[in-house]
């Protein structure tokens, strides 16, 4: 058996691999945003990532001038808004969240990445989520009153002046 670090890697493999070593912690981070965890410990989202970075390896010579970043993400976006909106991530993950974005919904929460953390204008978050750009907007305004409650939670008391 070849030893793994001897295997000649084709131009290919070589642009794929730098494009995720570069991409990678972003995208994981990103990942890691999506799904709630924490930092430390992000199975999921790296479940996630691995998955979509597997697709745009497979993707890679038809990509012709397309941004892999931007593709990574689509898929990676597209994973978990699947299992999210197939109910695999109930109201018992979200409770369970203690992060900033804990109290959102699934949809808030890939509207808030996608629109604050990430910068898609609202024309493209609605393409990439297959939504009316009003849906985009209405979700990122209920997030970021959600957010900005004391508690972040829905109906959570104000606090005494």
């Amino acid at each position: 058996m070849i030893p793994r670090h001897e295997i000649p890697r084709t131009a290919r493999a070589r642009a794929f691999v730098s494009f995720a070593a570069g991409a990678g912690g972003r995208l994981l981070h990103l990942a890691a945003l999506l799904t709630g965890e924490t930092p430390g410990s992000t199975p999921y989202a790296r479940r996630l990532l691995t998955a979509a970075l597997s697709r745009t390896y497979a993707d890679w010579d038809a990509l012709r001038g397309d941004d892999p970043y931007d593709r990574t993400r689509q898929d990676l976006v597209a994973r978990y808004a699947r299992a999210a909106w197939h109910r695999r991530l109930g109201a018992a993950r979200r409770a369970q969240d203690p992060g900033p974005l804990g109290p959102l919904t699934p949809h808030q929460r890939v509207a808030v990445v996608l629109r604050v953390y990430e910068g898609v204008p609202e024309e493209q978050a609605a393409a990439l989520l297959g939504l009316p750009v009003e849906r985009v907007r209405a979700l990122t305004a209920r997030a970021t009153v959600r957010l900005a409650r004391p508690g972040g939670a829905p109906g959570a008391p104000e606090p005494a002046r």
